[in-house]
């Protein structure tokens, strides 16, 4: 029986995980399976890259004369909390692997909160004495820009799809051949606020018109059921119909939107097209599919003014995640309200 995309996906990240591994110290193992009831397979992949830096670091800057693999619980007492801001410091600009690299506020943030929980494990379990890591707090995050598309940004970004206005000769050889799919892929986003993840991993028989709905997998694993409206039914349908009249397309393909290889398209391929399509109709915005994902969540609090609605939409399971990202002032906000504010009456004037 065919895997699914999201059994591919585990199955592919336990493989980089197993590999890693072999770079880490032993006792990371025990620390991985007692993890793995409590996190998806990408957390405890993202865990692996980040602690292979913060021991890389141990041994060429700390622990000398020492490799990874020798490291031990004993090691791990060592390290003070001074350790930890050196290595937080160490991050602004790096060497690793013979590149360099340069970690921000959010991916400063990030690791010292994977070398937090491998510490919290362990010392939990009675494995070290001391968890110095739990005396340093989280680096400072500013709030980022939101950047998202205006109602005409939409339109245009659609109708850009449809027709391939603006694309270079060698991007419209490919539009004839996509821009179906493309349409409905971006009027999916728009639509309905669906994660990249989420849409990659839609097969066929997880469409139901009949309720203009249609089933994901959100993050954590959880089944939901989506609805969408008849605009997105039509881009959809549009496809499908086009999608029944190839014969290129293997029987035993069940995936929703394919790539020109007629197999399931990647994420990889999902980001390129929003970035060829968005970069036409607004070059000074870096749009993704998460901003397309913004852009709904925006239109959708602008007609509802309901944060609890648009945060079961969205999936997010904690509603100030929604608050901090949709229910920010925009621009059009602040205008309208510039005027309500009197100092004084007409005649004062």
């Amino acid at each position: 029986m065919k895997k699914n995309f999201y059994q591919e996906r585990n199955i592919k990240n336990l493989e980089k995980i197993n590999k890693l591994l072999k770079e880490l110290p032993p006792f990371c193992t025990e620390y991985f399976i007692g993890i793995e009831n409590q996190t998806s397979t990408l957390t405890r992949l993202n865990y692996a890259y980040d602690l292979r830096i913060f021991f890389d670091y141990l041994v060429c800057h700390v622990l000398q004369d020492i490799t990874i693999r020798d490291l031990t619980y004993n090691n791990l007492e060592e390290i003070s909390a001074t350790t930890i801001e050196r290595f937080l410091s160490y991050l602004n600009h790096y060497k690793y692997d013979g590149s360099y690299h340069v970690c921000n506020e959010r991916a400063k943030a990030r690791k010292l909160s994977s070398v937090r929980a491998l510490f919290k494990y362990f010392f939990n379990k009675e494995k070290i004495a001391v968890n110095h890591t739990s005396k340093i707090a989280l680096p400072k995050l500013h709030d980022k820009e939101i950047i998202r598309l205006e109602k005409n940004e939409i339109s245009r970004l659609l109708d850009c799809a449809d027709s391939g206005q603006g694309m270079t000769n060698k991007q419209q050889a490919f539009h004839k051949h996509t821009k179906l799919r493309d349409t409905a892929i971006l009027t999916l986003f728009l639509g309905t606020g669906i994660r990249i993840s989420e849409l990659v991993g839609l097969n066929n028989n997880d469409i139901n018109f009949e309720t203009n709905s249609f089933k994901v997998v959100r993050k954590g694993g959880n089944e939901a059921i989506l609805y969408f409206s008849d605009e997105v039914a039509i881009a959809l349908q549009n496809y499908l119909e086009s999608k029944k009249n190839n014969p290129n397309i293997p029987e035993e393909e069940s995936a929703l939107f394919l790539s020109l290889q007629m197999q399931r398209i990647s994420i990889r391929a999902v980001e390129n097209l929003v970035k060829k399509y968005s970069k036409i109709i607004t070059p000074l915005k870096k749009i993704s599919p998460h901003k397309l994902r913004s852009t709904f969540g925006t239109q959708l609090y602008k007609e509802t003014q309901d944060i609890y609605a648009v945060a079961d939409v969205l999936g997010h399971r904690d509603v100030n995640t929604t608050k901090k990202h949709y229910a920010a002032i925009t621009e059009d906000i602040r205008k309208s309200v510039a005027n309500k504010v009197i100092l004084r009456k007409n005649e004062d004037f």
